[in-house]
């Protein structure tokens, strides 16, 4: 009894083949040019199955590696940390006037109860407070454009949020205690805080357009994000729309309306904001202009004058008042 030689590479218990079979079996046979005949069948049920449930796995690793991807690539706040240092003072009543105010409520035990930014104007505290611990935190100010999107007041509970507590309590605990490296350990606490802070602002979204409405958006973050983490690249609308998985007019629509503005003047507003901050340290116009994404240092003035008011040529000498006495102005001595 002859058995017709293998066809093909696949194995009988992986997929669907061609498969040897008695010259004397039963079953459909197709006959080739140099006299083989082939059996054609296919695998059994068991290994069917088996196919099935490795393709799903399959499915399900692919799709599990690209949500766990997503908050990588497209962070919403990272950029916003990485452009503007934060810093902390435990003098709230010293703090300028723009800076922010942390607190920390406390139970009549001492531990942390909730914690409270308020982004502008007067602290508050609550009358169910024990205690409280404040104090001033300064990241960026009016120019940070994220502190200028939050509410007045955003405030969190701790009941149902044990890391923040954790963080909360060493954060009181370093307040009330003072050993070496305090400042250090307080500043750290502090971005963790105000960090979960904002995670909660953007998962509870805004009620009217804005860079947190933004942010909060299922789709329109990821555009945000590669804006703010790649702004001298030279980007179309189509490749911001492809990012939120939108066509072109969709995006447009969307985008207005949910930031109030359009993607290229978020785009330009964005690389103004980085400018300025570098020229505030002591940086030159030319080599921030592309680094921005600017085509010149000529391109940049222009639109940052139209921007701020002003030639950023005088946001470099603010940052840096000695430069004055060696920048000459025509018709004086």
């Amino acid at each position: 009894m002859g058995i017709a030689p293998w066809v093909g590479r696949c194995k009988p218990a992986r997929c669907s083949a061609l498969w040897p079979i008695p010259s004397n079996a039963s079953g459909e046979f197709a006959n080739r040019p140099d006299g083989i005949r082939i059996g054609i069948t296919t695998a059994p049920q068991s290994s069917r199955k088996l196919e099935r449930l490795r393709s799903v796995q399959t499915q399900s690793t692919e799709r599990n590696a690209a949500e766990s991807e997503c908050p990588t690539r497209y962070d919403r706040l990272s950029a916003f940390f990485r452009v503007f240092d934060l810093s902390v003072s435990l003098d709230a009543k010293a703090a300028a006037h723009d800076d922010a105010k942390l607190v920390v409520g406390l139970t009549p035990g001492g531990h942390a109860s909730r914690v409270v930014l308020y982004t502008r104007g007067p602290m508050d505290p609550e009358p169910w407070d024990a205690d409280v611990v404040a104090a001033s935190i300064k990241f960026g100010g009016a120019a940070n454009p994220l502190v200028n999107a939050l509410p007045d007041r955003v405030a969190m509970s701790l009941g149902d949020a044990p890391a923040l507590r954790t963080i909360a309590n060493a954060f009181v605990f370093e307040a009330a205690v003072a050993q070496c490296g305090r400042d250090a350990a307080l500043g750290r606490l502090a971005e963790l805080i105000v960090l979960m802070i904002l995670r909660q602002a953007i998962r509870a979204g805004a009620t009217g357009p804005g860079l947190l409405a933004g942010l909060a958006h299922p789709a329109l973050y990821r555009s945000l994000a590669a804006i703010h983490n790649d702004p001298a690249r030279a980007w179309r609308i189509d490749d911001l729309a492809a990012l939120a998985g939108m066509s072109r007019s969709r995006f447009m629509a969307l985008f207005r309306e949910t930031l109030g503005t359009t993607p290229g003047v978020y785009l330009t507003d964005w690389r103004l904001t980085l400018a300025r901050r570098a020229l505030s340290q002591g940086r030159r116009i030319k080599s921030i202009a592309a680094r921005v994404g600017f085509g010149s240092a000529a391109a940049l003035s222009r639109a940052y004058a139209r921007k701020f008011g002003h030639a950023p040529s005088q946001e470099r000498l603010a940052a840096e008042p000695g430069l004055a006495q060696h920048i000459i102005v025509p018709g004086r001595p």
